[in-house]
């Protein structure tokens, strides 16, 4: 089948207790409006999941700069699949080890600052050896001259 042509793709997978089935449609309809210059496709994800008995089903919208020759359902399935698995672990870092979202500052540059900040400990933490980000955070507070010694401050005698 001609790729250009192909404007629905799933997959199946199974693990963890769980199978999930994705879906994604594409679609140009959302192409007439002239508001959005570059915009070749929009498209639409299911997912499906069953977990002990319990079917979940989301659904989530997305729009994309690929033309329907460069990128048909088959292929958007995969970059946004691929996408996620580079975006969770991130989030989950932010979110879950640094509190992000519990974070309360919401007004002017604060939440951009915080952000920023969040995203250099992650970077800084990656260089500590450890199991993982809160074996390393732990580390670090057992140890504030190594914390020192990363982001550059020179040891006292």
């Amino acid at each position: 089948m001609n790729r250009s042509r192909r404007r629905s793709a799933a997959s199946t997978d199974k693990g963890h207790g769980r199978r999930e089935k994705r879906t994604l449609e594409v679609t140009r309809i959302l192409t007439v409006t002239p508001k959005w210059k570059g915009l070749k496709q929009g498209f639409k994800v299911t997912r499906e999941r069953m977990v002990k008995g319990v079917r979940t089903v989301e659904v989530v919208h997305g729009i994309t700069s690929f033309s329907a020759a460069r990128a048909d359902a088959a292929t958007l399935r995969g970059l946004v699949r691929d996408h996620w698995g580079i975006e969770n672990p991130l989030h989950y870092v932010r979110d879950v080890t640094l509190g992000e979202d519990a974070c309360r500052v919401r007004k002017g540059t604060a939440p951009q600052v915080l952000a920023a900040l969040r995203n250099a400990v992650v970077h800084l933490l990656s260089r500590v050896r450890a199991k993982n980000h809160p074996e390393a955070i732990e580390q670090l507070q057992i140890h504030p001259d190594q914390a020192q010694a990363l982001i550059g401050i020179p040891q006292g005698e």
